[in-house]
């Protein structure tokens, strides 16, 4: 039974990491992100808060650079993803 007091262990891609870095640095700074309650702002700012002692990236002089090609890694992925499943349909 889970007491709601054990870490989860997650595994992103560094692209996904960087993006949803990205995402959430926009929602802490105060852009507009629909949030349920107090529990979910704070599990953003929680999540935004281990991504940012995790990645060494957004401390580049290129970030920009590697965030725009993070991005577009993970578009170039998904319609990779999205061809080979039509092609197994087929």
């Amino acid at each position: 039974m889970d007491d709601g007091k054990g870490p989860v262990t997650l595994t992103l891609g560094r692209s996904e990491a960087l993006v949803l870095f990205e995402l959430l640095a926009d929602f802490y700074e105060g852009a507009s992100l629909p949030v349920r309650d107090e529990a979910e702002r704070l599990s953003l700012v929680r999540l935004f808060g281990a991504l940012q002692k995790t990645l060494i990236e957004p401390f580049s002089q290129d970030y920009k650079d590697i965030i725009k090609s993070a991005r577009a890694r993970l578009i170039a992925d998904r319609a990779r993803w999205y061809l080979n499943k039509r092609s197994q349909e087929m």
